[in-house]
Parts: C-alpha cells; structure tokens; sequence
C-alpha cells in the first residue's frame, strides 16, 4: 500500500508539472525596464523601445491575436526584433511572424536583426536581392537593419545601429565571434557589404554627442568579448549607449535558487554551462555600456528533448530611456 501511494504521489507530481509547463509556455509577460543614462536630452527622455525577441515560430492565441492585442495596447517609439523569428534556416513556416506583424499597428519605426535560426537574408538571381523572408517582413512594415535607422527627437536624434557591422575594421574580413553566411565570399555579397559599411562609416560622422546609439544584436556581447573586441586589431569598440539582444532565453530551463544551467554562449567558461547569473536576462553595464537581453518568447532545440521552457515564462520588454 505504501509502494502504491509514493508511486501514485510521483506520477501526480509529474502530471502537476506537465500541466504547469503547458501553461507556462503558452502565456506571456510584458516585462518593463527603465534604463537611465547620464546627460539623456530632455528631448529624448521617456523614449520608449518594445523588444520583440526569439518567436521560434510560436503562436499565441489564434492568429496570434493575445499576442497583437497587447502589443497594440502599449505605447512605444520604437519596435525592433531581435532574431530567431523562425525556428530552422530551411523552415518556411513563416505564419506565426507574419500574422504578427499585420497585426501590429505601430510600424513606423520597426526593424529587424537576424538569428541563427532565420533564413537568409539576401539570394543572388542575377542580381542581388533580399531573400524572401526578409522580403515578407518588409513587406509588412518591419525592415531589415543593414547598416542604421533614426528616429529625430527635437533636435537630436536615436540612432538604431547594426552592431556587427559597427564594429569591423574591414567588412571582408572575418571577425570572432560572428556566425558568417555561406555566401560570405561571394563576389556579389563582398561588393554588397563593402557598400554597407562605407554607409556606415559616413553615419557615424554624423553622430553627435547629445545623440543616443543603440546597437542591436542577435548575440548578447558577454564580458570577454568585450574585452577580445577592444584588443583586436580587426575591430574597433564603438562607445554605444545600448546593446539590446536575444538568443540565451534566459536560460530556457531554468531551476529555482540555482538560475540558468546552460545558455549558447562559447564565450564563457564550459561553453555556457552553469553561466555567471547576473549575466543570463535583463539589464547590466559592463565598462560602461549598457546592455538588456530578453529572454524572449519561443524555445530552441539547445538542449537536446528540452524543447521547452522551465520557470522561465515568455516575455516582451518595454524599454523606457531615463536620464539620470
């Protein structure tokens, strides 16, 4: 009788968590953060960001409609997506994105930086072009960031900024730290890329000092990286006022007390396996630069048979500029 009781104990625990893993992953939380920056122009002040970061091809509610009503119910100046809006380079299920973005109303300034997951963004057919997925979000009012985008604040300005690409030194050159297409040495991209960073360069020509540089990034930009990028002689650190970024997860699975026990990161120690905690989600500072990770609302393959998410609810981040 004993043996029965502690068996059937273990399979109501078993289903209990089931069920809350179900629940859990199918809901989500918009987290709100304010960032403070010193000498913020008044005009700038308030300036509110909405990170839309690592779908997976996740869908929440029917054409994703509990995700576009809350979307529609904030207020922001901005919205940007920060990768893995799909789940595999090959895939072509672009519907859970695509539902998403012609449900949103608030597109006038959107963009878009690629994951490791998302297709490629340009084909060769003759001619250089997007590829077609990055040709369905334009489509539908969010582009892709290929080199900068501004947004004009009363006299200054936000600059949203291609981090990667701010950062080399020579764009036909590989640099750590970067996952390269297959076409990276293809005459026509080398010609495509080297135009992009020229432009590049000319717009931080213009950057003044009240102006505010936000770079985004698929990859978060851990510690020694940051570290790597100032010493190597391939790169030069840009002085950006913010890194905003997805791809950890936040962990994905995460244990409670003990955190994140794996986040995709070959910069830290065991190739990510039990990270630094304060270095996993949300906001930290690191030589004075800021940087906020989401941990995002779908789940990846990482881990392999953890295709889900523990004590780790999906989220969208409404970040609000501050000054000091």
């Amino acid at each position: 009788m004993k043996k029965k009781k502690v068996i059937f104990g273990l399979f109501l625990i078993i289903l209990i968590s089931i069920v809350f893993i179900v629940w859990d992953n199918h809901r989500f939380i918009v987290v709100e953060q304010d960032i403070f920056m010193k000498d913020l122009p008044k005009s700038i002040e308030n300036f509110r960001i909405l990170q839309i970061s690592d779908l997976h091809e996740k869908e929440f509610g029917s054409s994703q409609s509990k995700l576009v009503n809350k979307i529609n119910g904030l207020d922001y100046d901005a919205i940007v997506f920060t990768g893995d809006m799909l789940d595999h380079p090959e895939s072509e299920n672009v519907d859970s994105l695509y539902q998403l973005l012609e449900g949103i109303k608030n597109k006038e300034n959107a963009w878009f930086v690629p994951g490791n997951t998302d297709p490629n963004s340009y084909q060769f057919e003759g001619e250089l072009q997007k590829g077609e997925f990055i040709q369905g979000m334009e489509a539908r009012g969010v582009y892709l960031l290929e080199t900068s985008a501004k947004i004009e604040m009363g006299g200054n300005a936000v600059h949203f900024v291609n981090f990667e690409l701010s950062i080399t030194k020579n764009p036909e050159q590989q640099i750590a730290g970067v996952i390269y297409p297959s076409y990276q040495f293809e005459p026509w991209y080398v010609y495509y890329i080297r135009d992009q960073w020229s432009t590049l360069q000319e717009t931080y020509k213009t950057i003044v000092d009240k102006d505010i540089v936000i770079a985004l990034n698929h990859y978060p930009v851990p510690d020694p990286r940051i570290n790597f990028i100032q010493n190597d002689p391939a790169t030069k650190w840009r002085d950006f006022d913010l890194i905003i970024a997805g791809h950890y997860h936040g962990g994905q699975i995460r244990i409670p007390i003990i955190g994140a026990i794996f986040i995709p990161d070959p910069w830290y120690r065991r190739n990510g396996l039990f990270p630094p905690l304060d270095r996993v989600k949300g906001l930290w500072e690191y030589q004075g630069t800021k940087q906020y990770v989401s941990t995002g609302l779908g789940s990846s393959d990482a881990l392999p048979l953890l295709k889900f998410r523990l004590f780790n609810t999906p989220e969208i981040n409404l970040l609000t500029l501050k000054g000091k």
